[in-house]
C-alpha cells in the first residue's frame, strides 16, 4: 500500500469532520510528509475496513433514487451501469479520480462500439452517483465534474405526416386500435402512461385525463373531439368489467401492456407498408407540430411532462419548410 492509498483512507475517514478548506490543507500536509517515507503494510492479509463497500454504496444510492421517485426500469438501468463500472475497476469508488473515470469511459466506448449518446448517458449516471457520494460526505468532490457533456451527432428523427395518421386510422381493424391511435396522436402521452389509464381517469366533458408520468408525477393531458368520439365508441362496445381503459381483445380481458401496444402498432405498420411505426413517434410528432404552429416551448414542456426544457427541444424537430418561411419573413 503506497502513501497515496493511506492518504486517501485518512481523508475519507475525516471527511465528515472537516470543512473543505481544512480538508484541502490536510491533503496538502499528508502529501508533503508522506513523500519522505517508504511505507509498507504491516499485514497484507488484514485489510482495514473504513466504510461501506462499493456494492453497499451503490445500493444506498439506488435506494435514494427510488425514494426520489425513479421508476424500477430506470433503477435497473442505473444498477447495470454502476455494476459494470464497479466490476471493471479495482479501486474503491471513494478513491477514484477524474482520470480513472475518463479512462473507463474511453475504454468502454472503444470495446463496446456504442454511440456517443450512449456514452453520455453513462456519464450522466456516473455523475449522479458521484454527486450523491459528495452530498452524503463520502467524498470531498465529485471526480466526474471535469468530464464535460459528450457531444454526439444529432440525427433528425422523422414524424408522422397527416397522410400517415389518416392511413393508420383507416387501417385500424378494431375500435380499440383506433382509439389508441387517436389518443396517442392528440395527447402526446408516453405509452407507459397510456397503459396505466383507467376508464375513470378520463373526463369526457373537459376532454382531458390525468396520467401518471415519470417520477410518479401526475399531469393533465388533453384530447380532441375525434378522440372523444372514438374512445366512447370503444368503451361502449366492451362487455368486460375491467377498470383499465385499454384491455386485450380476448378473455380474460387483461389490461393492455406496453409490449401489446408496441406489437399491435408494429403489425399495423407492416400491413400498411409503413416503416417504423411505434408509440413514441406520436409523441415526437405532437411536439414538433406544436412548436411549428407557435406554441410556447414552456407549454410544450408541460404538455409532455418533461423535467428539463432541453429534453423537449430534442423531441421537437422543427420542420425545415417552416424555418425557410420564417427566414424569408424575418431576415431575407
Amino acid at each position: 500500500m503506497g502513501y497515496s492509498s493511506i492518504s486517501d483512507d485518512i481523508t475519507q475517514a475525516l471527511l465528515p469532520h472537516l470543512n473543505n478548506a481544512q480538508m484541502k490543507q490536510l491533503i496538502s500536509v499528508l502529501d508533503r510528509v508522506f513523500t519522505n517515507y517508504d511505507i509498507r503494510p504491516r499485514d497484507t492479509g488484514a485489510a482495514l475496513s473504513l466504510g461501506p463497500t462499493n456494492p453497499e454504496l451503490m445500493e444506498s444510492f439506488l435506494s435514494a433514487k427510488r425514494l426520489e421517485g425513479c421508476s424500477e426500469n430506470t433503477l435497473r438501468y442505473y444498477k447495470a451501469v454502476l455494476s459494470r463500472m464497479i466490476n471493471t475497476t479495482s479501486k474503491h469508488v471513494t478513491h477514484m479520480r477524474t482520470e480513472d473515470l475518463r479512462q473507463y469511459l474511453s475504454d468502454y466506448e472503444l470495446h463496446s462500439h456504442c454511440s456517443k449518446a450512449n456514452i453520455d448517458n453513462i456519464r450522466r449516471i456516473l455523475s449522479s452517483f458521484f454527486s450523491w457520494l459528495e452530498d452524503e460526505d463520502y467524498i470531498l468532490k465529485s471526480p466526474i465534474r471535469r468530464i464535460k457533456k459528450i457531444r454526439s451527432t444529432r440525427t433528425v428523427k422523422d414524424t408522422y405526416s397527416d397522410e400517415s395518421l389518416e392511413k393508420m386510422r383507416d387501417g385500424a381493424k378494431t375500435l380499440r386500435d383506433l382509439a389508441i391511435i387517436d389518443l396517442l396522436a392528440s395527447t402526446g402521452m408516453r405509452v407507459g402512461e397510456l397503459v396505466k389509464l383507467d376508464v375513470a381517469d378520463v373526463d369526457f366533458e373537459r376532454r382531458e385525463c390525468v396520467v401518471l408520468g415519470k417520477g410518479n408525477k401526475e399531469r393533465p393531458v388533453y384530447f380532441d373531439a375525434r378522440t372523444k368520439i372514438h374512445l366512447r365508441n370503444y368503451i361502449a362496445s366492451r362487455t368486460d368489467s375491467s377498470p383499465a381503459l385499454f384491455v386485450s381483445l380476448c378473455k380474460p380481458y387483461r389490461r393492455l401492456r406496453i409490449s401489446g401496444v408496441e406489437s399491435r402498432l408494429r403489425k399495423l405498420g407492416k400491413e400498411l407498408g409503413m416503416d417504423r411505426v411505434h408509440p413514441h413517434k406520436f409523441r415526437r410528432t405532437l411536439a414538433t407540430r406544436a412548436i411549428d404552429k407557435g406554441m410556447p416551448i414552456e407549454q410544450v414542456q408541460r404538455l409532455l411532462g418533461h423535467a428539463k426544457i432541453d429534453t423537449t427541444l430534442t423531441y421537437a424537430m422543427v420542420d425545415q419548410s417552416n424555418v425557410r418561411s420564417s427566414h424569408r419573413r424575418y431576415i431575407a
